[in-house]
């Protein structure tokens, strides 16, 4: 059997092709429609209905919008903070700097990018490890354990303390002029190793080039406030006013819960992870010596459970996935049998959730947040999202996710310890297992 394809095996495609009457009506449609247009299925469509047997109390107005930027990890976490923020001082919306997280987390990611070029200096430039590290040092994505850092470390502001820039809103030419500058301090730091320079020096080195960074984010961003007023009425028109504060003081003090009381579960069943272990991601971070990355690969059902649980006593869950499978982004619909490409193509492209997984086909790739369940004998059905694309699409941008694309593309929820069983909760003391940089796990922060 030959290599390649032959003359004859063209002949033999076309003959297949052209015996089929389906196949051609296939193409004469698709090459002048939408494929997600062609191939929805109406049985499906028809039965999508945006209303649920338990929504969490003080859902905001107004979605919020990360415009061309990759901070749906950040804007998940924050639009969590938002809500309980806003029942306790009774506010119809609000909103925090979405521009001030990104600030630090920018600063907080080039220095641990910095550090890990120390600690690998005995490599090669081109190993894997040290190609991985150079390829995105300072890229919007990241997991909920860096957003814990940021905001133990350096606390959070309103809104109006920090406004959008052009430039947090549409990330690209900071990221590409700042990936840039480090990449040459990175070749820096590797040369003057190479010609004897000892590590205290060369740390010395690094704050000096972060000195430029920080020059470079405040040019870009703006320069965070070190304290601020912060004023507003609320729904009953009750004027509220805070003078002085410190973004610090603003976290511990007036957000209402604590974010080190929330955990992550992950359910991945790839062949190379089990159940009930406690993972990590080697090189995956943002504030050097913060809170480590911490996974617990647990049951699809057991995931469920804590989220339902979670929604039930009105606390929005913070989740990631793969989003753009089986998706319709203007009607904010996440649903595995949305389309039908195998009735449409004549060809089964399905693949299982390990196999997409570990065949490059899946991994995390946007954050959002679980507002509502609707429930049937207390078992989901679907699932509300609120996602942080503007209210143009979906349900004014409140997504609907079923129950069966949660099973198949969500690998991720954050729910507090008190959802968690005994057995579960206690895995977290576990010493977690590295998983290689580039595994789909580690995917959301890229």
């Amino acid at each position: 059997m030959s290599k390649n394809i032959s003359v004859s095996h063209l002949k033999s495609f076309k003959k297949e092709f052209d015996s089929s009457k389906h196949s051609k009506k296939s193409m004469n449609t698709l090459t002048r429609s939408k494929l997600e247009d062609v191939t929805m299925d109406w049985e499906t469509y028809k039965e999508l209905d945006h209303n649920y047997s338990n929504i969490v109390n003080n859902e905001m107005s107004k979605v919020t919008n990360q415009k061309a930027s990759g901070r749906c990890w950040g804007f998940a976490a924050l639009n969590l903070m938002r809500i309980d923020f806003a029942k306790k001082y009774n506010l119809s919306n609000f909103e925090f700097s979405q521009s001030y997280f990104m600030f630090f987390d920018k600063l907080e990611k080039s220095n641990y990018f910095l550090e890990n070029i120390l600690s690998t200096l005995g490599e090669k430039f081109d190993s894997r490890i040290v190609m991985w590290l150079l390829e995105s040092p300072i890229q919007d994505g990241g997991q909920w354990d860096m957003f814990v850092n940021l905001m133990e470390k350096y606390g959070i502001v309103p809104q109006s303390a920090m406004p959008e820039s052009l430039h947090s809103s549409s990330s690209r030419s900071m990221n590409v002029l700042i990936t840039r500058t480090l990449r040459k301090y990175a070749s820096i730091l590797r040369h003057n190793h190479s010609k004897g320079t000892d590590l205290k020096d060369l740390r010395k080195l690094k704050v000096q080039m972060m000195s430029s960074v920080y020059k470079l984010l405040c040019t870009f961003i703006g320069k965070p406030p070190e304290n601020f007023d912060w004023q507003v009425r609320d729904k009953k028109k009750k004027f509220i006013s805070h003078k002085n504060i410190t973004p610090i003081d603003f976290y511990n003090k007036m957000i209402p819960f604590k974010l080190k009381d929330k955990v992550c579960l992950i359910h991945c069943p790839m062949s190379n992870k089990k159940f009930n272990e406690l993972y990590t991601v080697r090189f995956l971070g943002n504030v050097v010596e913060g809170q480590v990355i911490k996974y617990l690969n647990v049951s699809i059902n057991d995931m469920k459970k804590a989220a339902v649980k979670s929604i039930k006593n009105n606390e929005a869950v913070w989740f990631g996935c793969d989003v753009g499978k089986m998706f319709h982004r203007d009607l904010g619909v996440m649903h595995n049998k949305l389309y039908d490409y195998e009735l449409f193509f004549g060809v089964d492209s399905n693949m299982s959730k390990a196999t997409r997984l570990e065949y490059g086909d899946s991994q995390m790739t946007h954050a959002m947040l679980f507002t509502g369940v609707d429930l049937k004998d207390n078992k989901p059905l679907k699932w509300r999202v609120e996602n942080s694309w503007g209210n143009k699409s979906g349900d004014k941008g409140y997504f609907l996710m079923s129950d069966d694309w949660f099973d198949e593309y969500n690998y991720e929820v954050v729910v507090d310890k008190k959802y968690l069983t005994k057995d579960i909760l206690k895995l977290f003391n576990k010493k977690p297992v590295n998983l290689n940089p580039w595994d789909p796990m580690g995917a959301l922060a890229k």
